[in-house]
């Protein structure tokens, strides 16, 4: 990706307003949490959050938490229940992830919750993240920031090391307090789910809950961070590495050419990354097999074809 001056902002009132001004612009900005550093986009801008997965290097589609600054502003965008109500009293802020269903309407991209129904939602307790969370007054969707494969960065210098040149701010405001990722609990089912353990005790969360958290399975699909990637299964045949449709075939292409829809007539890798969950759901609803363009395998072109491979994997 091309290199970029990445400004390195104070947590006062006018970094923090630079960061979230950045933000609107698409930008990527890397905030601290109490957890670790975050390397954020609106959640919002479909292509801004397909850039994280490029400036993390080996991308891959995991859902994302969206981070917000309060319990009030997360139901903006999931379905909240007594639950939810009970553990944000007890832990928000703090490291603690909820995943629920989306509410309707949510204006939520398809590439932080990777094509599924639910959003993983956090408050985070770190001054200066709240700070910039405020001011935006949006959802913030946020992995680590570091190259992928490597360790999570506590400190501001952590990120300028392994993403310097590749995102557009750090907001530095020194070591983040608990260096671990945020415990993670599954909301959207009939009990609550230990989705990832992280920098929040089963033992506390129980405690608030007054029952066992269950156990997710390994084969269970993919709903956080942290977990085994599961099959994007339409319910028709999915063929990749088509020339051109075959009869009753729908075609889902990319660069210039006749199709049905278009991952990115300009062939921008970030654009079809975008678009790709929002247009296989588009093509699925019609209920016919679906031939897919070929799709460089190099950068963001790494993850959309391991997403297609998945997507086109035989079905049990």
């Amino acid at each position: 990706m091309p290199q970029q001056n990445t400004e390195i902002l104070a947590a006062t009132a006018t970094g923090i307003a630079r960061a979230a001004q950045l933000l609107r612009q698409g930008e990527l900005v890397s905030f601290p949490t109490e957890t670790v550093y975050g390397l954020g986009a609106d959640a919002r801008q479909g292509a801004a959050v397909a850039a994280i997965y490029e400036a993390k290097g080996r991308p891959s589609f995991n859902p994302l938490i969206a981070h917000l600054h309060s319990a009030e502003a997360a139901q903006r965008y999931v379905v909240w229940n007594a639950t939810a109500e009970t553990l944000a009293q007890a832990f928000w802020p703090g490291p603690l992830t909820l995943v629920l269903p989306l509410r309707d309407g949510h204006g939520i991209s398809p590439l932080v919750t990777a094509g599924l129904d639910t959003l993983g939602v956090r408050v985070p307790a770190h001054p200066a993240g709240q700070a910039l969370l405020q001011a935006l007054d949006g959802p913030v969707a946020a992995p680590s920031a570091n190259p992928s494969g490597r360790i999570s960065p506590t400190t501001a210098a952590h990120v300028r090391a392994g993403l310097g040149g590749r995102i557009a701010a750090i907001l530095d405001d020194g070591a983040c307090g608990v260096g671990l990722e945020s415990a993670i609990i599954g909301l959207a089912g009939p009990e609550p789910v230990l989705l990832r353990p992280g920098g929040l005790a089963a033992e506390e969360i129980e405690a608030v809950l007054g029952r066992k958290l269950a156990q997710r399975d390994a084969g269970d699909p993919l709903t956080a961070p942290g977990q085994l990637l599961s099959h994007y299964a339409p319910g028709a045949p999915v063929r990749l590495n088509a020339a051109k449709p075959g009869g009753g075939e729908l075609y889902l292409g990319f660069g210039p050419g006749d199709c049905d829809l278009n991952l990115s007539r300009d062939a921008d890798l970030a654009e079809a990354a975008a678009n790709l969950f929002g247009h296989l759901h588009r093509l699925d609803a019609l209920g016919k097999p679906i031939a897919v363009a070929p799709v460089p395998d190099h950068g963001l072109g790494e993850a959309i074809n391991d997403r297609l491979r998945r997507a086109a994997a035989p079905r049990d």
